[in-house]
């Protein structure tokens, strides 16, 4: 009787001690607003990811000090959604660190050995093989990028082109106020201008005139995010917020159970989701093949 007594004990104090290392795993989501695509990811995490969830939201802090706040907490993973999150708190040095929801995150970042997570970027040649299944009679693209924010994307974008035989035609910018005219000067030498996620190139202005020029010249534009495409853009390849949130989710779970104690690991978004505004289509000229409107988002 005692040796089962015994034995019980023992195995309340593990269910005890196992119930208290689950209830230190717990996660802090870092995002910059309530926008939809964030609330997408957030929810993609969950459905993998069943960690304690705290949510920090940078719009609601009232200046507070977003990585002090963190520390109050002291969570076992740190998700941040977005670029401004990820600015942040890449700071912080002892808790593994997982970005979700990030362009280009090597522009901000520099070698931090615990910040890891899902590359928002999609590789080029996937993207202009999509582009060329939309519109197969593209000669040559028009492409604007800062050499020092969007030069890597350029580069790939380059490579990808020279495969296909497809003419590329670029110009640096230093200076948003120069994209108007920069843009104006492609007129007659492309088929279709690819829009970079380039904070020199892209503003409110920009974007704008690029709309302008599309219609009035019949250039369709690539962009790489459907608000774009909603706002009159041709097409969009971008990611499913959804979907690299339960990336996330897989890495963040790879950390909790102790396999990657710091996380390190980088992966590319694996599923995409191609939009296309007929409106825009139609003004363009442009009819698109049924077999890709069944695999797209149509935006009216």
């Amino acid at each position: 009787m005692i040796k089962y007594l015994y034995i019980f004990t023992i195995l309340i104090f593990l269910f005890f001690c196992s119930g208290l290392a689950w209830a230190r795993q717990e996660v802090v989501i870092v995002q910059s607003s309530r926008v939809q695509p964030y609330e997408d990811a957030i929810q993609g995490f969950k459905s993998v990811c069943d960690a304690q969830i705290k949510r920090l939201i940078i719009s609601e802090l009232q200046g507070a000090d977003v990585v002090r706040e963190i520390d109050k907490i002291s969570p076992d993973i740190v998700l941040a959604i977005g670029i401004d999150a990820l600015s942040k708190v890449k700071r912080i040095k002892n808790i593994p660190v997982i970005y979700v929801m990030v362009l280009n995150p090597w522009s901000i970042l520099s070698g931090e050995t615990n910040i890891g997570g899902v590359n928002m970027n999609i590789p080029q040649e996937e993207q202009l093989v999509v582009l060329l299944s939309v519109m197969p009679e593209i000669k040559a693209i028009g492409l604007l990028y800062n050499k020092n924010k969007t030069g890597h994307l350029a580069k790939e974008i380059k490579n990808a082109a020279g495969k296909f035989s497809v003419k590329l035609v670029t110009k640096e910018v230093y200076n948003s106020k120069d994209v108007p005219q920069l843009l104006t000067d492609m007129k007659g030498k492309i088929d279709v201008f690819w829009m970079l996620p380039d904070l020199t190139v892209i503003t409110p202005e920009t974007v704008e005139f690029m709309l302008l020029f599309s219609l009035e010249n019949k250039i369709p534009i690539l962009a790489f995010s459907e608000k774009y495409v909603e706002m009159g853009a041709l097409m969009s390849i971008s990611v499913d917020a959804f979907d690299m949130g339960s990336q996330a989710g897989e890495i963040a779970n790879k950390i909790l159970t102790g396999s990657n104690a710091m996380n390190t690991e980088q992966v590319d978004a694996r599923k995409t989701i191609i939009s296309i505004n007929l409106k825009a289509a139609k003004k363009l000229g442009i009819t698109i093949k049924e077999n890709i409107l069944r695999k797209a988002r149509i935006i009216n």
